[in-house]
């Protein structure tokens, strides 16, 4: 399947698609937010443009079959092989930009409105469009996986061909877990009845939720908001509000748990993976025992981060013990500011452009041209995520931005994604495509530049504040994404034994949190239920170890900032245009970094530790 089809159906898209430029809603406390306006991609649903690009799709993607199937072994025995492969490659890679940029527009639409029938419509049988003119492109990378060392290689000293090298090493990457044509046409095919299907039916059932708090019927952004409300009466409401809509929908999820996890299986049997994440481990092109060293890094120290940090928050409120809900609460007797738009554009920026200008310049045209969607909205996806789309056009920052300090740094976190796509764009379409793991190092450095010049001009009250913030933010990065792979682990291997009773998966949840949090958070009745929310189990199974290894990565890399600006900004701006085409060992070999060494990842755990050591501090 095309990387970007590939892609954009794997990651939730936004989905609204105005047929004019986006206007921006009338200003509120939070000043007048933006709408994004997808008419670089298409004018809105009826735009003729998509039916004549659904229509050339399926076209040229046939035309591509015919030219092509069962040519490649002879093509590479050619004497001009390097030239002609190379030129069915640039073919694979235009169409997989034309059809990426259909699904992300769908996806994207869809995005900012789940519940609309139009827009899921519209969604649904673009999807299927699109799956079915790329059944026809399926062959191109099996038969490229079939040809013989040697010949490829000399094919490759062709300067045309040698150009998608980093690609073509990527997808040989995959060969020994690839299968027999017609397998690979049925598990292509099926994925629309498959997994998107119940992709699609977690995005709309969360989407349609309503959480009754006191008088009011909230959708779930502005539930899961009110658990960092300042009055502990509201956080526990809310969090009661989740709990009880959780478990009146909980075997829906246990049941979209159960099939994705089968599904899952299924393939991976077929395809020969024999650890449950091993195939997520070779997407992301990182190697098991780096994530294995992660993983056990970061549970070992549970007691120095999120346990002492825990014990010391609760020290603040004068208790033992803080219930679960009070986990992210504001610090007492600390007022909570509200953060205009205006404010925190004005923020992320100059932070970006202290460290960079041209960074601060790629970053102002997601304001400027309308990139980015911020209201919260009846329907909208919940969250946030920067969607690259395709290297024709650009990317596009879903929010839901309600003032908090919290959304200040998220926007600084999807900027940095922005960011990053950006730059890796001139790759092309089948390079520009970035593992998970490096994925996650624009975003949250982009968040530790935003943070250090908040930092660096407040009083104490205020300084302990932000620190305490930053420090709740990294363990739930680090921590709570390791206690989420932890769980995912334990679901899918008893999965492969049948299926997994609502209990047991909410017993299994309560196991992996109290392990992560501590004994200073109690976790109060109803918390069980608090793993169905968590969409990247559902989306993308074993994503989120890439939170951990970027926010640890972002650490250790700063750190090298710290001690030798000097260039820095240039060589961080070159490893992030680099795309897809290198590996992690390559991208952090300029800065002096090896993730394969422990002490790696025992430095980027220490940042978080001397945080907490000034905080204590400051008690």
């Amino acid at each position: 399947m095309p990387t970007q089809a590939k892609r954009a159906v794997a990651q939730r898209a936004p989905k609204s698609a105005p047929k004019s430029p986006a206007k921006s809603r009338p200003p509120s406390r939070l000043g007048a937010l933006p709408e994004w306006n997808l008419a670089d991609l298409y004018a809105g649903i009826d735009d003729p443009q998509v039916k004549r690009d659904l229509d050339r799709g399926a076209a040229e993607s046939l035309a591509f079959e015919e030219a092509f199937k069962g040519k490649l072994a002879a093509l590479v025995e050619r004497g001009d092989a390097g030239t002609q492969l190379a030129a069915a490659v640039k073919r694979y890679e235009a169409l997989d930009d034309l059809l990426g940029r259909l699904t992300s527009y769908a996806g994207l639409l869809h995005a900012g409105d789940t519940v609309d029938p139009a827009r899921a419509k519209f969604y649904a049988d673009l999807q299927e469009r699109v799956t079915a003119a790329s059944t026809h492109l399926l062959f191109f990378t099996l038969e490229l996986n079939r040809l013989d060392d040697a010949k490829l290689e000399a094919a490759m000293q062709d300067p045309a061909l040698a150009h998608y090298r980093p690609w073509i090493e990527d997808v040989r990457k995959d060969k020994p877990y690839q299968l027999e044509d017609r397998v690979e046409q049925l598990f292509h095919e099926k994925s629309v009845t498959g997994y998107s299907a119940w992709n699609r039916l977690f995005d709309e059932t969360i989407a349609s939720l309503r959480f009754k708090v006191g008088p009011k019927s909230l959708a779930i952004e502005p539930t899961l908001n009110l658990m960092q409300d300042p009055r502990a009466a509201m956080r526990q409401t809310a969090s009661q509000a989740l709990a009880k809509t959780f478990k009146e929908n909980l075997r829906t999820f246990a049941l979209i748990t159960n099939v994705l996890a089968k599904d899952k299986e299924i393939s991976d049997r077929w395809r020969g993976f024999v650890d449950v994440a091993d195939a997520r481990h070779l997407a992301n092109r990182v190697e098991p025992e780096v994530v294995e060293a992660l993983v056990e890094a970061v549970r070992a120290a549970y007691p120095r981060l999120s346990h002492r940090y825990y014990a010391l928050k609760a020290r603040w409120f004068g208790k033992k013990r803080l219930p679960h809900w009070d986990r992210n609460a504001p610090l007492p007797a600390v007022p909570t500011r509200i953060i205009g738009w205006n404010e925190a554009r004005t923020t992320v920026l100059g932070a970006y452009g202290a460290f960079s200008p041209d960074m601060a310049a790629i970053a102002e045209r997601f304001f400027n041209d309308n990139w980015i969607d911020a209201p919260v909205r009846p329907g909208k996806v919940p969250g946030a995520f920067s969607h690259p789309t395709v290297p024709s056009a650009h990317p596009y920052v879903l929010l839901n931005y309600q003032g908090r300090p919290r959304d200040v740094m998220t926007l600084a976190h999807e900027l940095g994604h922005g960011v990053h796509q950006v730059l890796a764009a001139p790759n092309g379409a089948l390079m520009a495509p970035t593992p998970l793991t490096l994925a996650e190092t624009a975003s949250v450095f982009g968040e530790m530049l935003t943070f250090k010049k908040l930092l660096a001009s407040v009083d104490r009250k205020q300084r302990k504040a932000m620190l305490a913030a930053k420090v709740e933010d990294m363990i739930n990065t680090v921590v709570r994404q390791i206690a989420f792979y932890t769980f995912e682990r334990k679901v899918h291997t008893e999965r492969r034994s049948g299926e997994l009773t609502a209990e047991r998966l909410s017993a299994l949840w309560l196991e992996v949190q109290q392990e992560s949090l501590g004994p200073a958070i109690e976790l109060k009745p109803g918390y069980e239920t608090f793993w169905a929310y968590i969409s990247h189990f559902v989306h993308a199974p074993f994503y989120v170890y890439a939170y951990a290894f970027g926010d640890c990565l972002v650490n250790s890399l700063y750190a090298v900032y710290e001690r030798a600006a000097e260039g820095f900004a240039q060589r961080y701006l070159d490893m992030l245009a680099a795309g897809g085409t290198k590996h992690h060992s390559e991208l952090l070999a300029p800065f002096g970094l090896d993730a394969h060494d422990p002490a790696f990842w025992q430095g980027g755990l220490g940042v978080i530790e001397r945080l907490i050591t000034e905080l204590e501090g400051l008690e």
